[in-house]
């Protein structure tokens, strides 16, 4: 049985249902700055959490770049589709929790983001697995077109994670923070922009 790729309909469908919440993550992320400039003295910044809300807007930039990308998907099914919502909508979750709405019972955001890194880490562990998930859905070639790097970036990520989790070193946090930031950008350039 020959499988029909997705409609035009059912793809715009999807392309919107997504982007309203990618829209809503990046907006997240953008009031949160905002904020900080609106009132640079009301919360204690700490450089590495801005990192990781650099880190998660161009996360959000790549994943919201590869909807384009839909149409290759052999079908667009009912399961593939609710695996995409949840995909964005870990994404949502990740930005919510890197940007509360209220730290007043933190000293700044620093001490914030240290009693909730378990679950930022956490979140970004099943997000990070979820994109393999999301690239294996474009077929094996594409997958293997993204040669030894791509499994290697994850395996990376995901144990730096799970360290990050139980460590409270600030020197670590600080360098994970940074380091990621920097690679990512220029694996997302690499791959998407002129830099490929």
């Amino acid at each position: 049985m020959q499988i029909a790729p997705p409609s035009h309909d059912l793809l715009v469908h999807a392309r919107t249902m997504i982007s309203i919440i990618m829209g809503l993550s990046l907006a997240r992320l953008l009031n949160g700055v905002a904020g900080l400039i609106q009132h640079p003295k009301k919360e204690h910044l700490w450089w590495p959490h801005l990192c990781w809300v650099l880190y998660m807007m161009t996360t959000i930039t790549a994943f919201w770049w590869w909807q384009f990308q839909l149409s290759e998907l052999r079908a667009l099914t009912f399961e593939t589709y609710i695996f995409l919502i949840a995909e964005a909508a870990m994404l949502f979750l990740l930005c919510s929790v890197i940007f509360p709405t209220e730290i007043s019972e933190y000293e700044g955001y620093g001490d914030y983001f240290m009693s909730r890194r378990a679950w930022f880490f956490g979140l970004l562990v099943v997000s990070l697995l979820m994109d393999i998930l999301d690239t294996l859905l474009k077929g094996a070639p594409h997958f293997r077109s993204l040669g030894p790097e791509y499994p290697i970036r994850i395996a990376l990520m995901v144990g730096l994670c799970l360290a990050g989790c139980f460590i409270r070193n600030l020197r670590f946090h600080a360098l994970f923070a940074a380091g990621a930031l920097l690679y990512f950008a220029v694996y997302v350039a690499r791959h998407y922009g002129r830099l490929q």
